[in-house]
């Protein structure tokens, strides 16, 4: 149960305090849609890193109790996706698997259901895995080619299958409705999530040029991480012959410059906008794996974790606007631990967007949108670009959307544990009008500064 929803006298005697040990966290590389690793889907990407993270932690896929996956174009040729991933891994097959949906926080949602699972005494230890393959989202027919196919089926006579026939006509066949930008477009607002970019650009005056600026920072910031990075990284070997390996992000490019950014026109707004692919994140394949369990199981089997997670929060916001989410959501989150912004050694922060990154920067420094949105009286506090996004973001490293929310909590530790920190935020936006925010930890805090729970 997330904490939010318990009082703290109840919490201590259920064991809410406690926290969830994360024993290790693997990835593949994120790699562009139509690119490298675009001949796999998200089950065979999802399945590689959880047989090879079993392999690293040394722990037995016996004592797992279940998978929880996150995912959001989930393939049509693998039912709950989870389980294909739990059998393709070589889990064992009396092992459950369920697989969890919140848009780009499908990643998150995958830790925070396990977390809910081990506290409620369900399990004691989960596989938690996030995977998108972009690539393979599908072309569909509109609802006229559909309804013509369907015709076509069911036709019996020769004349009755001519006539179904014509009704195919090219005009049908050859407009097909693009899953990747149908899944992109909130059906409540209308928008597309780069629209949802340029209300925020306008609203927190993100120019062009602050955009661009952010998008050379993160690219700049990737590139000199790859050493790092690797630490995190499975190889995958490509097909079909395996004579190739994808080793790296293939999203950052360490000569990006700002006069090639300033070439590039507006995409969604292409009279009066400042967002375009270059200060945008890339459609992106790649999949995470992290294997979680109580920290009094970790300790119990003599486990030394990567890190624990403490506490979560998701919130809701105008779908319009939708890239504010993780103002929303941490905002529930420091009101409900106790902590201030102050208390994270590093910060990150999904980049969907440059627009939208600045637009929360700009958000949690506001007095005034503090009042005006989150009930509250000062702001939550100004985030400092040296703790933010530190091996860059999405804009250079790639956002394959179900997966990223894994991704963060796990380059968040390594990086905490790298630098030998204590505390981090890992937080995002959510299509259709979220935020969700995590926070992590690497070693046990001092009695003092442990976060309470509100009641």
């Amino acid at each position: 149960m997330n904490p939010t929803l318990t009082s703290a006298k109840s919490a201590e005697k259920s064991g809410q305090n406690s926290r969830l040990a994360i024993v290790a966290g693997l990835r593949t590389p994120f790699c562009k849609a139509g690119g490298a690793m675009a001949g796999m889907g998200a089950d065979d990407l999802a399945a590689r890193v959880v047989r090879e993270l079993l392999l690293r932690s040394g722990q037995d896929p016996r004592q797992v109790d279940e998978l929880v996956m996150g995912n959001v174009a989930q393939p049509v040729d693998a039912a709950n996706v989870a389980r294909v991933v739990a059998l393709k891994a070589g889990m064992p097959e009396a092992m459950p698997a369920a697989t969890v949906h919140r848009n780009c926080a499908s990643g998150m949602e995958a830790v925070t259901s396990a977390a809910e699972r081990i506290r409620c005494g369900e399990a004691d230890t989960v596989m938690c895995v996030a995977a998108e393959s972009m690539s393979n989202i599908p072309l569909l027919y509109n609802k006229d080619a559909t309804k013509a196919f369907a015709n076509l089926a069911r036709a019996k006579t020769f004349g009755q299958k001519a006539k179904a026939f014509m009704g195919l006509s090219p005009g049908k066949l050859l407009n097909p409705v693009v899953g990747v930008v149908q899944g992109l477009t909130d059906p409540v607002s209308g928008m597309n999530m780069g629209q949802t970019a340029e209300v925020l650009a306008r609203e927190f005056h993100a120019t062009r040029a602050d955009q661009d600026a952010y998008a050379l920072m993160s690219h700049q910031r990737a590139a000199a991480a790859q050493a790092r990075l690797s630490e995190e990284i499975l190889p995958v070997a490509l097909g079909p012959d395996y004579d190739a390996v994808a080793e790296h992000d293939d999203g950052p490019r360490a000569n990006q410059d700002l006069a090639a950014l300033a070439k590039l026109k507006p995409y969604f707004d292409k009279l009066a906008g400042t967002v375009t692919v270059g200060n945008a994140c890339p459609l992106t394949d790649g999949a995470v794996a992290a294997l979680v369990m109580s920290e009094d199981e970790a300790r119990s089997r003599g486990v030394e974790p990567l890190g624990y997670v403490r506490a979560w929060a998701y919130a809701g916001v105008d779908p319009r606007r939708m890239g504010i989410g993780p103002v929303h959501a941490t905002a529930r989150l420091l009101a409900q631990t106790g902590l201030t912004m102050d208390d994270f050694d590093l910060i990150e922060l999904n980049e969907a967007f440059a627009a939208q990154v600045i637009a929360c920067e700009r958000a949690f420094a506001s007095d005034d949108y503090a009042r005006a949105h989150l009930g509250r009286d000062k702001a939550l506090g100004a985030i400092d670009r040296a703790k933010l996004n530190v091996n860059g973001g999405a804009i250079a490293l790639g956002h394959p959307v179900g997966a990223t929310g894994l991704r963060l909590i796990v380059t968040l530790l390594h990086e905490l544990r790298r630098r030998g920190l204590h505390r981090g935020l890992a937080t995002l936006c959510v299509g259709g009008g979220q935020g969700a925010a995590v926070v992590v930890e690497t070693s046990t805090p001092k009695t003092s500064e442990a976060p309470r729970l509100a009641a």
